[in-house]
């Protein structure tokens, strides 16, 4: 799990203790045509690394962005950034965690973080996403598509899924 760097989240909030992140981390090799003349992954590829995991993290939680079409919600990025902090190379394996952390307003906070093979953190970086109805509304409190997905988060029902996806 990441350390909560960019979320920093209260150990409780209005005396009820926020659930813990969830989870999800996935491998892939740096593809030849990701990679710069110096043979390092250019640096606007980082954000589709981020993409690769967060989809995958939306299959693994049943949040994935069809799930969220089909409940009339769509879930753009409002905001990016992304710490640079050693390069990854032309095939070079890595693991790229997605973190999705507590909020009690209507947005989604996901935090990730690259390793290379050695376990050297490469980069970090978050994301926010605001949710919208298809017509294109903001959503000012949490639809409810993920006040539902939020209620199994906080009794703790994808405990079991975390720890089958980690396998």
């Amino acid at each position: 799990m990441l350390l909560p760097t960019y979320f920093r989240q209260p150990p409780n909030i209005g005396g009820i203790s926020c659930p813990a992140p969830l989870c999800c981390t996935i491998s892939r090799f740096v593809r030849f045509e990701e990679v710069d003349p110096l043979n390092i992954a250019w640096h606007g590829h980082y954000a589709s690394y981020f993409e690769e995991a967060r989809v995958a993290f939306g299959k693994a939680y049943g949040l994935a962005y069809l799930d969220l079409y089909a409940a009339g919600i769509v879930a753009p990025i409002k905001q990016i950034h992304i710490d640079y902090k050693h390069p990854l190379h032309f095939d070079e394996e890595c693991r790229i965690t997605a973190s999705l952390f507590w909020s009690d307003a209507a947005r989604l906070n996901f935090e990730y973080e690259i390793t290379n093979k050695t376990s050297i953190i490469t980069t970090r970086g978050y994301t926010v996403q605001l949710f919208l109805s298809l017509t294109g509304d903001l959503y000012l409190a949490k639809p409810d598509y993920y006040e539902e997905f939020c209620k199994k988060w906080e009794n703790g029902s994808f405990i079991g899924e975390l720890r089958e996806w980690e396998r």
